[in-house]
């Protein structure tokens, strides 16, 4: 009766799971992407576009600088969130290697390892020993364990690193069209300036509300602290250009 009683409590048990529907967002890697993409995107051409305003050039020529610009910073962007993904996922095979071999060569240190690890979770002896000798049983099981509790490693997805990089270079792009759209409509570089600012910080604060939502933060904090760091990059750029333009 109490293996019966057992049993259906189990039974209970994955019903209850199968009907939970987890609220975790499980795209964070593609939103971290988006995030570094559209933010360097939006800053970056916005800053290069106020500085060259500042040097009193025509539209034509901050536009094709900008367009060169965004372009360069897309591959460079997309080139580099390729190398990142690319080395996460080569770090992971050789520690998977290295934990393949490990459960081969030393058994007992790598289960000694295994229980210190469940008992951190409060798990007694007589709780975690079946579980251990059950590993043991499953070498590939009992790698995946060590991998993601052992060294805190996920497998990483396969087209991860190119996933990213075209990720982040067309974000970069979205995001590097906005501060230059008023140089496209206006041939005059010191009014195209006035829109691209006022055009450049409704994105900045658009994109930093976003921002705050999808990744928990304070939304409002996040917008104000993304249109702060456009503005004193873009000012920067301005008042440098200015500068050099005087001397």
């Amino acid at each position: 009766m109490a293996q019966n009683g057992h049993t259906a409590d189990l039974e209970k048990q994955m019903l209850l799971l199968q009907d939970h529907e987890e609220k975790h967002f499980m795209s964070s890697e593609i939103v971290r992407d988006i995030i570094l993409g559209v933010s360097d995107g939006l800053t970056v051409p916005f800053a290069l576009a106020a500085g060259l305003s500042g040097a009193d050039v025509s539209s034509s020529i901050i536009l094709i600088a900008g367009i060169a610009e965004v372009a360069a910073g897309a591959i460079s962007m997309g080139l580099g969130g390729y190398l990142a993904a690319k080395s996460e996922a080569d770090h992971y095979a050789r520690e998977l290697k290295r934990e393949q071999e490990e459960i081969i060569a030393v058994p007992d240190i790598e289960a000694a390892e295994c229980a210190e690890i469940l008992a951190q979770f409060g798990a007694e002896p007589h709780e975690y020993e079946p579980v251990v000798n059950a590993l043991r049983r499953n070498p590939t099981a009992w790698v995946d364990f060590m991998m993601k509790f052992e060294l805190g490693l996920e497998k990483p997805d396969p087209m991860r690193a190119l996933q990213s990089a075209i990720t982040i270079a067309f974000s970069y792009i979205v995001g590097g069209v906005v501060p230059l759209l008023p140089y496209m409509l206006i041939p005059i570089a010191r009014k195209a300036l006035i829109a691209s600012v006022v055009v450049t910080l409704l994105a900045l604060l658009i994109f930093g509300l976003a921002k705050g939502y999808l990744t928990g933060n304070q939304p409002f904090k996040s917008a104000f602290q993304t249109v702060l760091i456009g503005a004193i990059a873009s000012a920067a750029a301005f008042s440098i250009a200015k500068l050099f333009q005087h001397i």
